[in-house]
């Protein structure tokens, strides 16, 4: 039987009720927002029920909805509360209710979205980043658990991520892994020796490894290509159109700024490309905030240290759509 409602989960602060309200606009179906219909069949907020009742009295409502609307509810979208996934018998329901999506934002991000927000009684504490953060790593497994799929909601623009779960909406695709290739250019291969202050102490086996260890994760094959040549580059873009690459993460180094040999050669290849930088490009020398690759890219990502490699890599699987 398949899958009929599209159900958002994630951390509070993750966008659930932003996209749930998107997609009820793009796709003509009705939103269920679980903590707005608890919090209106008990006549009260959720910081008054977790005040009066308690934490576990409000878990067991979320698992009351949910149970009725595995029931009841067909071609909706629905969007729980952040800690709905932590309880399994919820993680079964949800996996019972529709197509799953987990909705993935750094602790720093949901930070932002919240900290002014006085209706999360959870955060209602001396450092609510530290507490965001603790919550995540807790609540991390719980979340992947029951995700037919993750989005990494800090690497995709708002209209990404409705395509996404829009194309992927009847379920998870069972395919066979992807091949992706990261590119990197000039000085990377100094990385952890070259201006540690703007690139960071970790070297390029520490990157390596963190691609190594993505690979894993996802089970896709990632090969890792470094050259201080620019037809180097160029032949490796190249070869990737034959070889059955379906991804690109490239970091050019200083190539960024001039090469247009490697913005054609990037051009010339249709597959899913991402523009990796490690530092904030927009806050340095005027000469690195010009790239004349990045228009041969589906994305640009700067700023986010190693972190960003992580990120490009899940956009061209949540791009392509692959598990």
């Amino acid at each position: 039987m398949k899958k009929k409602n599209i159900v958002l989960i994630g951390f509070m602060g993750s966008g659930k009720s932003t996209m749930g309200i998107r997609l009820s606009y793009r796709m003509r179906r009705s939103v269920v927002d679980t903590d707005k219909l608890i919090e209106r069949r008990q006549g009260r907020k959720i910081t008054e029920i977790f005040a009066q009742e308690g934490e576990e009295y409000f878990r067991q409502l979320e698992t009351e909805t949910l149970s009725e609307m595995v029931e009841k509810l067909q071609y909706q979208i629905v969007s729980v509360g952040g800690g709905t996934p932590v309880r399994e018998e919820n993680r079964k329901l949800l996996k019972k209710l529709g197509t799953v999506f987990y909705l993935k934002a750094s602790p720093e991000s949901v930070y932002e979205r919240v900290k002014h927000d006085k209706n999360r009684p959870l955060l209602q504490c001396e450092n609510p980043l530290e507490r965001i953060k603790s919550l995540m790593a807790e609540r991390e497994a719980c979340y992947e658990d029951c995700a037919d799929f993750v989005i990494d909601t800090d690497a995709m623009s708002v209209d990404e991520i409705l395509e996404f779960i829009e194309v992927n909406k009847r379920g998870r695709k069972r395919e066979k892994p992807m091949k992706l290739l990261v590119i990197n250019g000039p000085n990377l291969n100094f990385l952890g020796i070259r201006e540690k202050s703007i690139y960071g102490t970790q070297d390029y086996n520490y990157l390596l490894s963190m691609i190594e260890n993505k690979a894993k994760e996802t089970g896709h094959s990632i090969d890792v290509f470094q050259s201080n040549h620019e037809g180097a580059i160029i032949d490796r873009i190249q070869e990737a159109y034959f070889d059955g690459t379906e991804g690109i993460v490239i970091n050019p180094g200083a190539y960024t700024h001039y090469s247009y040999a490697i913005h054609d050669a990037l051009a010339s290849i249709t597959i899913p490309k991402v523009e990796i930088h490690i530092s904030d490009i927009t806050k340095r020398e005027e000469f690195r905030k010009i790239s004349v690759t990045a228009p041969a890219c589906d994305k640009q990502i700067y700023g986010q240290g190693l972190d960003g490699y992580l990120q490009a890599i899940d956009f061209i699987v949540n791009k392509v759509g692959r598990f």
